[in-house]
């Protein structure tokens, strides 16, 4: 499966969430993330470029200079984008306590990235909050925001 693909079900899945959207004084499970003053115009205006940027599959050759955590092969970039994307969607479901419900295939990439991230040389490098501990046999939309540092009991 494409990255690309699995991230557009995402942002498809998170635009249901976004557009709805109408209380921009709401905090939200990411510490350092907030809602903005339009985020709907600022959400699409990203999306936009996002898709925009990674449509000509020579993309996926390229090296991608994400700001603040360096440069990667296009391929890592994209997976990136497919973390963020699972986890601010979860994170604003949890804040308007709005169903989420993205593609499992794409909770499963970006649980497995996020735990090779985890497991690198140089975790006091880490660009997660500290992990919450959950119950072993909790399910992935579950697993993927814990180890992001996000309590899945989030309300």
């Amino acid at each position: 499966m494409d990255i690309r693909d699995l991230d557009r079900r995402v942002l498809a899945e998170m635009d249901k969430i976004v557009s709805g959207l109408t209380d921009l004084g709401l905090r939200t499970p990411c510490a350092g993330w907030t809602l903005g003053d339009d985020p709907y115009r600022a959400y699409a205006k990203s999306v936009d470029a996002f898709l925009a940027a990674s449509a000509d599959d020579t993309v996926l050759d390229r090296e991608v200079t994400v700001r603040e955590f360096g440069t990667f092969p296009a391929p890592v970039a994209l997976t990136m984008h497919l973390v963020d994307s699972v986890a601010h969607g979860w994170d604003l479901a949890r804040t308007l306590d709005a169903p989420y419900e993205p593609d499992p295939e794409a909770v499963h990439v970006a649980l497995r990235f996020a735990e090779r991230m985890r497991t690198r040389p140089r975790p006091d490098d880490d660009v997660f909050a500290p992990a919450v501990a959950i119950a072993p046999d909790a399910g992935e939309l579950d697993r993927f925001p814990a180890l992001t540092g996000r309590d899945p009991a989030w309300r």
